[in-house]
């Protein structure tokens, strides 16, 4: 098979490298890729989110089988443009990618079918948004979220009312995030720890893809302002085989099955992003794709070939499928530009990556070869994954291998993995 993975991620550089280990898989390209992506084949030099362009693309290299990594060319409707022109595409199509691309048609959703999730309003002008943050709702503990796709930024947890203002304001009236911001859902702030659990899905059929945890925030200790994801750590004491079952059983079947009788029928990984409370897990948002960074953790522990899986799905032949995985763990650290998640300076030499250990991998994310050097191309650069026994060691091995790696301005946590290592309850 010809395989071509959309995207230019750390994720999509993941999810090739999974392609590129199955035996059913002659050849990897990469769509716009990445330096990473262009060591397993070949980068094609197009826009995801041009969709004739892509579609084209595909069909000129020959592809049997597209794999659609990000968010914003779901929400366009890659699949639909791939499938269109005879491609077979792995993902969900414009309408089922819904289930992301609009918070609003989300909780709604939710809130139909009796998927546990924090109680809700939404709003298309500012005025009765600032007017319902004015009345106190869930003693004025609240999120402010984004309707549309905002690159993993687009929920404000606010610590007081004038900071869910602010919220509002910058969404509904600055534009920070343009379109994405004219209409929120202002959420009830649930409290408890967060993980991020993955399925399979066929349209018909969910099986369980590993759970992780990631780190949006820039700093240490959860400082700082919201990233795209700072590092991941995969498994996780949060999610034991039990809370795995009943998740599946609660949330992703019953969200698959009514997928399916709203005719917009679920094939792709879909990703709960749960809140653990006293009273048990809530969703507080599904995504219509894999995490980045938590590809970069998960992927690595899986043994089943991917590729397989995949075809398994489009053929709607899940029901009975066992996955196989790694025994151990992965911890994944991004390392990201000086600026970063702000305004970044792009074509800063990448030094040391001959120096890392050959069983620590580095999925590349914003980065380009010029002259014959790697260079900086974005806000997360590089994703580095130790893997071991336990996370410990794991741990141990990703950070060793990260101080051989240098930028200028190089940013990451140092704390990836240190709660579920000492904290009593992760």
């Amino acid at each position: 098979m010809k395989v071509m993975v959309v995207g230019g991620g750390a994720r999509e550089h993941a999810l090739a490298w999974s392609a590129a280990r199955s035996p059913r898989v002659t050849t990897v390209v990469t769509a716009p890729g990445n330096a990473g992506t262009a060591t397993l084949g070949a980068n094609v030099a197009v826009d995801p989110l041009d969709l004739p362009t892509l579609a084209g693309a595909a069909v000129g290299e020959g592809i049997d089988l597209a794999i659609v990594g990000p968010d914003d060319p779901l929400a366009a409707g890659a699949v639909d443009a791939l499938s269109e022109k005879g491609v077979p595409a792995f993902g969900p199509t414009r309408l089922a990618a819904q289930i992301e691309s609009s918070k609003v048609w989300s909780k709604e959703f939710m809130q139909r079918h009796g998927i546990p999730t924090a109680p809700f309003r939404h709003f298309d002008d500012p005025r009765p948004a600032h007017r319902f943050v004015d009345s106190r709702p869930w003693d004025g503990r609240l999120v402010v979220k984004a309707d549309g796709l905002a690159r993993g930024k687009g929920a404000i947890v606010c610590d007081t009312l004038d900071a869910a203002h602010e919220a509002v304001e910058a969404l509904m009236e600055q534009g920070v995030f343009g379109a994405a911001g004219r209409r929120v859902v202002i959420e009830q702030r649930l409290e408890g720890p967060e993980a991020s659990l993955f399925a399979l899905c066929d349209g018909e059929t969910a099986v369980a893809m590993g759970a992780a945890r990631d780190h949006k925030r820039i700093a240490d200790g959860d400082r700082g302002p919201n990233t795209g994801g700072m590092g991941a750590y995969s498994p996780t004491r949060l999610v034991t085989g039990t809370v795995m079952e009943a998740v599946m059983e609660r949330t992703i079947r019953p969200a698959i099955a009514a997928m399916g009788a709203a005719g917009r029928p679920f094939t792709g990984f879909l990703f709960a992003n749960l809140l653990f409370t006293a009273s048990g897990p809530y969703v507080l948002e599904f995504n219509a794709r894999f995490g980045d960074p938590e590809a970069q953790a998960i992927l690595p522990l899986l043994e089943s070939d991917l590729i397989e899986l995949i075809g398994l799905a489009l053929d709607r032949r899940l029901a009975g499928t066992a996955l196989r995985w790694r025994a151990g763990a992965s911890c994944a650290v991004c390392l990201a530009s000086a600026g970063y998640p702000e305004a970044v300076r792009d074509g800063v030499p990448v030094t040391g990556l001959e120096h890392v250990e050959p069983d620590v991998l580095v999925f590349h994310a914003g980065t380009a070869r010029q002259n014959g050097a790697t260079i900086t191309r974005g806000g997360r650069i590089l994703t580095v994954v130790g893997l071991g026994p336990g996370l410990a060691e794991a741990r141990r091995k990703a950070y060793d291998n990260v101080e051989r790696i240098h930028f200028h301005g190089m940013q990451y946590r140092r704390d990836i993995g240190d709660r579920e290592l000492t904290a009593a309850t992760p």
